[in-house]
């Protein structure tokens, strides 16, 4: 099967354009033949927002109006769809990614790590990793800032976790994420890793770029540059993902999961103070 990955340069608060942006690069995914696409984080009402108020202003239920667009285009297409939002729940704001599918929505992500940048100085942070079961495999997901903790990534693979959907909106600053994070986080965990980001600049924000489709064995199958919006498609094998061994039987075996050790990693779930300097 195919899969795509779209990079885009969202508007600030230009929710119509931005949105008619995302449906239009999933119909152009669709006719390259992929079944799943991932798009940016926020990528309806853009991230740089200075504060609450604002961001709720751009904010939407869910469901709402872009999930059902998402779910018109993934009925008439045939596809599946993560997409990056801003989420009104209650009097919070959240910073959310939906996935939606020909039968309409199928779950809703909130970013669980939240850095102290644009709209997430705001929103709050969600408490739960889920994979979701689709008839093109098991789909988790993550937004951005939550690569960075090897844990979420992890924890989703363990849940069973083929392909795991990144949206995000990756600054200039943290392009060290897509030049060695993504390949570690496939690679380790022997998923597929689709990372979505943004280029352009917001306000005082300007990202990186490089967004990419990386496979179970940390190769790139497609990859972004840091300044234009384009589509990344490729081919994947989901059978790939669901073996975590390296086997030549009496020569040569790893097994990723089954060598784990979880007795030893009590430190990962303990409450840990702040580092003095």
């Amino acid at each position: 099967m195919r899969v795509a990955v779209a990079q885009l340069d969202p508007k600030l608060g230009e929710r119509e354009r931005n949105l008619e942006a995302c449906l239009q690069r999933v119909q152009e995914a669709a006719a390259a033949g992929a079944q799943l696409v991932v798009l940016p984080e926020c990528a309806v009402p853009g991230y740089m927002f200075e504060g609450l108020d604002e961001g709720f202003k751009y904010a939407e239920d869910v469901p709402g109006p872009t999930t059902e667009a998402l779910a018109e285009a993934c009925e008439r297409l045939d596809t599946y769809v993560v997409c990056g939002l801003l989420q009104r729940d209650g009097d919070q704001l959240r910073n959310a990614a939906v996935l939606v599918g020909p039968d309409g929505l199928i779950g809703t992500y909130w970013k669980t790590h939240l850095p102290f940048l644009g709209v997430d100085r705001f929103v709050v942070p969600g408490d739960e990793l889920s994979v979701y079961e689709t008839p093109l495999g098991r789909i988790g997901v993550e937004i951005c800032y939550d690569l960075r903790f090897p844990e979420v990534t992890r924890t989703l693979a363990l849940k069973g976790a083929d392909f795991v959907a990144h949206p995000t909106n990756f600054p200039m600053a943290a392009k060290v994420q897509t030049e060695l994070i993504t390949v570690a986080r496939a690679a380790e965990n022997r998923i597929y890793l689709l990372t979505a980001n943004r280029v352009g600049k917001e306000r005082w924000g300007e990202f990186c770029g490089w967004s990419q489709i990386v496979d179970p064995y940390g190769k790139r199958l497609a990859e972004a540059d840091e300044t234009e919006e384009t589509l990344l498609v490729a081919e994947v094998d989901v059978e790939k993902a669901r073996d975590k061994d390296y086997v030549i039987p009496g020569e040569y075996e790893l097994y990723l999961f089954g060598h784990r050790r979880p007795e030893l990693y009590g430190a990962l779930v303990e409450e840990q103070s702040a580092v003095e300097v």
